[in-house]
């Protein structure tokens, strides 16, 4: 899928780790490019020098692998320094980056590295993959890392072009299985419109993400744009406490603060925002999960800061929003950021953009420099996506007159943990494998009006006794933590359709 892109760039060619790291690295060496905080006052620093330097050491180190153009490495590390450099000394190599949550089971990192067939895999401390799983792939350590970062760089950046692949994102499907989204060298450069429109983004502020480095939101928003704009990234390697945050925005004087909504409500609710300076502070950012009005106004109130909301995906990351040019509409998540092709399609029949107000299919036009390069080794689910010259993929949603959107759902049964999309027949898969499970449904249960959590319904064998605690459990040995269902309900009989088809929309009232 090469098309051209309008990336304001002198030809096809692009490099998007040259694109974060090399101008800086001239033009603001001695900058603090990156902030690693850690409990209480620790803390590691990276320049935009050091930083351009390890990771065309970490370039150099892979190049005299033989690696092949275009293999694929994993990353299998928490959230320390060495992933953003491994990440960036992978794009500057010309290989694909596979960035992976530490969370993974053995067996879901062994499913990724088969059918991505990765060549490499970089473990940081603590970590580790099933050697069994490996095979020819090689398995480069903290020493390793290390010896890299040490050894000599090399001279450029590979001269890569702006359509060749960079990351393979893996995220949750309609199948049992998740799917590799592949993106391009010009998906970072295709970031630009979220800088103005959404996150207010330029050289002079420091932006404070709250995820680890293996989420997309955290890799694109924390670190990549920060980087791009010439500013300043703050991440966090401690303890995960809600009132950590106050104390390091005020600390490293964060002007810009990313996180998921339920985040911001557990600050509310577990902090002493009074006891900390955030004049500093613009504004926060969220995605992942839709804002409540109610939270809004109520950080509005207690912080005096606003929030600016975004909606985005995988494959895409983040199209609508408001922000500084965009006023906030509570109960949206925004306009189409200026310079996006944005369209409501019908669910089925001819791909031509509905009228306003009209409910229908999400859509970006396939010329978008964000959008991915294609699903890896999934022609079929690609072919499903792919409408005319959109994209559709699954959320329904409606414009109205002044160009807000309104989201209105999935279209499949894709759910959304904590910001996270999940397969429900992938959780289903693994909660069959049990002995005493006869039939299993996934969907999503809302507990209270703006919170959704994973939720299973089962019916158990003939004289089976399995509790709902021991499924959950069977489910943490076999998934991330993020997938495994937060309730359990026993069923006589799951509902269906006619022809026997689990009928998910209906498990919550069954």
């Amino acid at each position: 899928m090469s098309q051209a892109h309008d990336l304001d760039l002198p030809s096809d060619r692009f490099n998007g780790a040259r694109y974060c790291l090399a101008e800086n690295a001239r033009l603001r060496p001695d900058k603090i490019a990156l902030v690693m905080a850690g409990p209480g006052e620790a803390t590691r620093t990276l320049t935009f020098r050091e930083a351009d330097r390890a990771a065309r050491g970490i370039a150099a180190g892979l190049e005299r692998l033989g690696l092949a153009p275009g293999a694929r490495v994993m990353i299998r590390m928490g959230n320390e320094a060495d992933y953003a450099l491994v990440y960036f000394g992978i794009l500057a190599a010309g290989l694909i980056a596979l960035p992976s949550s530490p969370q993974l089971t053995p067996s879901e990192a062994a499913f990724l590295m088969e059918n991505a067939g990765v060549s490499a895999v970089v473990v940081g401390e603590g970590h580790t993959v099933d050697r069994a799983s490996l095979g020819s792939c090689r398995l480069l350590g903290p020493s390793d890392v290390a010896a890299m970062k040490a050894g000599p760089p090399v001279a450029d950046y590979a001269d890569t072009g702006a359509d060749d692949p960079a990351t393979l994102i893996y995220t949750s499907g309609t199948t049992n299985r998740p799917k590799g989204v592949l993106h391009a060298h010009r998906a970072i450069r295709g970031r630009r419109p979220m800088h103005a429109h959404w996150l207010g983004l330029s050289e002079s502020d420091v932006m404070l993400h709250a995820g680890t480095m293996n989420w997309t939101y955290t890799l694109g928003v924390g670190l990549t744009d920060p980087w791009a704009c010439g500013a300043t990234a703050v991440l966090y390697d401690g303890p995960r406490d809600a009132s950590v945050w106050p104390a390091l925005i005020a600390r490293h004087r964060a002007t810009l603060f990313a996180a998921v909504p339920s985040l911001y409500r557990q600050i509310l609710k577990y902090s002493d925002l009074a006891a900390h300076d955030l004049g500093a502070l613009r504004h926060g950012v969220t995605a992942g999960e839709a804002l409540a009005p109610e939270l809004l106004d109520a950080w509005r109130q207690a912080t005096g800061k606003p929030l600016y909301e975004a909606l985005g995906m995988s494959e895409i990351s983040t199209f609508v929003s408001s922000g500084p040019t965009i006023p906030v509409r509570a109960g949206s998540p925004g306009k189409p950021q200026p310079g996006r092709r944005v369209a409501i399609l019908p669910v089925e029949g001819v791909p031509e953009p509905l009228p306003l107000g009209e409910v229908g299919l999400l859509a970006v036009h396939r010329s978008e420099p964000g959008l991915m390069l294609g699903y890896w080794n999934r022609p079929e689910e690609e072919a499903a996506v792919m409408r005319g010259d959109w994209f559709a993929g699954g959320d329904l949603a409606s414009l109205d007159a002044e160009g807000y959107l309104t989201f209105h759902g999935r279209n499949d049964d894709l759910m959304n943990a904590l910001g996270y999309r999940v397969s429900p027949n992938e959780v289903e898969s693994v909660l069959i494998g049990h002995p005493d499970v006869a039939e299993v449904g996934v969907t999503e249960l809302a507990v209270r009006p703006d919170l959704t959590v994973i939720a299973a319904f089962v019916v158990r064998r003939q004289d089976a006794s399995v509790d709902e605690a021991s499924l959950i459990a069977w489910c943490h040995d076999r998934l991330a933590a993020y997938k495994c269902p937060r309730a359990v309900r026993f069923l006589d009989a799951l509902p269906r359709t006619p022809n026997g088809k689990v009928q998910r929309k209906r498990l919550a009232d069954a």
